[in-house]
């Protein structure tokens, strides 16, 4: 790219010099043409002492010769005083003389042969001797008298221009790599950033989500850093729930496969077994399987929900109705361990949402209150309007939950009491599967509550359908 721009500023330098050579002698031409008006008089009248004195006062600044011909090219006055009664046969003088032109000029070499201006461009005038001339014809009555012929020494004012020349290419040559150099900076600026980002894209293919990368650069690159780093962290976040889950997963499903074994191969290995004792092992071999039904039931229903393909059957319902519904199921269980189930419907609920999902929202909540509550303890379930919105409250005095553990209480297999939760039959999943049945509806679900003295869990639902009750 340098070299580019040298052999550029080298060319455009080359013309500048040109133009400016082709405007001097230009202008030369012009004042000779001028000087040929003034002789035209006298040379018409022969007055040889006039002419010379015209000329020489002219050429007085000793930068040029000054040529005065007659209508044959025979010089009459050389300012120089050499070349007078020689006869001039030059190709620009036979322009003005017979070609009919006014005036007109040439660059002549050291051997006489005219230069063209292309040569003159690229000029190296190392040991040349070239001249300048411009020719005037000299016009009385529409008559060619003669010719005024001017000379100068072309070789210096070439040098001068090519001296503003190579200083025009050292100018350019000192802004390209001035520029070339802060082009450099420049880029590494500019590229450190993305290489960095680059470098982070790499690690992250190749499976390291903790990478970071440092926030700087413009705007545009900050923003592009930031937003990468968010990224990488979300997904290091999904990451470990991915493994998190697959571990919880496998443990769930090992537990109760690991105690029918045990129990198949005593069934196997103890063909005289008490037929009472043979009973219970295979009524917990089916008590088993039925957790593993359970379990594999809700892990398809939450991949339902995180690939979004469960999909809403949207259709008018009354909340109130499902809430009673769930309390007759439940209210045999309660029964047994003498608790009280207390239904307070201060709103129909009417809205628009899928019946099944919204059942299935409302019978886990329920469900959970009975059985983590002690005996004779109480339910209560209050459905009200609020705004815009539906709120199901599920709430019970049973043990409550500890500070420490509320934060994780919708997080996938995770139990405030592993062991008291194993005997009543969870899976750890419910919550979690609640709380993505709620976000479907475009709900919100947090749970409240206080160690000793009971837990709720509030639900808010849009209200797709308005109540004209």
């Amino acid at each position: 790219m340098g070299l580019c721009f040298l052999a550029m500023a080298r060319f455009l330098g080359s013309i500048m010099s040109d133009y400016l050579f082709e405007e001097k002698l230009a202008a030369e031409r012009t004042g000779l043409e001028t000087l040929a008006v003034r002789l035209a008089p006298f040379l018409r009248d022969g007055d040889t002492q006039s002419l010379a004195a015209i000329l020489r006062e002219e050429a007085s600044d000793g930068s040029t010769r000054l040529l005065l011909t007659d209508e044959s090219g025979e010089v009459r006055i050389d300012t120089g005083e050499s070349m007078t009664g020689w006869k001039l046969n030059n190709a620009y003088l036979d322009h003005v003389l017979i070609g009919g032109m006014n005036a007109d000029s040439a660059v002549i070499d050291a051997n006489g042969k005219m230069v063209n201006f292309g040569r003159v461009l690229f000029a190296d005038l190392s040991g040349e001797k070239w001249q300048a001339y411009c020719v005037a014809a000299v016009v009385w009555d529409s008559r060619v008298l003669g010719a005024a012929v001017l000379e100068a020494d072309a070789e210096g004012i070439l040098r001068t221009f090519g001296q503003m020349r190579d200083r025009s290419v050292l100018i350019f040559g000192a802004i390209a790599l001035a520029a070339l150099i802060a082009s450099f900076l420049f880029a590494g600026v500019l590229s450190r950033p993305v290489g960095e980002l680059t470098g982070g894209i790499q690690h992250m293919a190749g499976g390291d989500f903790s990478t970071r990368v440092r926030v700087r650069g413009n705007r545009e690159m900050r923003q592009l850093a930031a937003a990468f780093n968010t990224m990488s962290e979300k997904v290091e976040s999904l990451d470990q729930s991915r493994n998190q889950f697959v571990s919880n997963a496998s443990h769930e499903l090992k537990t109760p496969l690991a105690t029918m074994k045990i129990m198949i191969e005593s069934l196997i290995y103890q063909p005289d077994m008490d037929k009472d004792l043979r009973t219970e092992f295979l009524t917990d071999i089916d008590r088993e399987i039925d957790r593993l039904n359970a379990i594999i039931g809700d892990l398809l229903t939450l991949m339902k929900t995180d690939s979004r393909s469960e999909k809403l059957k949207n259709e008018p319902l009354s909340l109130a109705d499902l809430c009673h519904e769930t309390e007759h199921r439940l209210l045999p269980i309660a029964e047994q361990k003498h608790q009280h189930l207390v239904l307070n419907m201060k709103d129909k609920g009417e809205m628009t949402g899928d019946r099944s999902k919204l059942s299935q929202i409302i019978y886990n909540l329920m469900e959970n209150a009975v059985k983590y509550t002690q005996e004779n303890g109480v339910i209560r379930v209050i459905l009200e309007r609020n705004g815009k919105t539906v709120r199901l409250t599920v709430s019970d005095n049973g043990p409550g939950i500890p500070k420490a553990d509320l934060s994780h209480i919708f997080d996938r297999f995770y139990r405030v009491d592993k062991a008291r939760s194993r005997t009543v039959g969870g899976t750890g999943l419910g919550l979690s599967i609640v709380r993505q049945l709620v976000a479907l509806h475009g709900g919100t679900i947090r749970a409240e509550s206080v160690e000793g003295e009971g837990t709720a869990f509030i639900v808010e639902l849009p209200l797709h359908q308005e109540n004209h009750a």
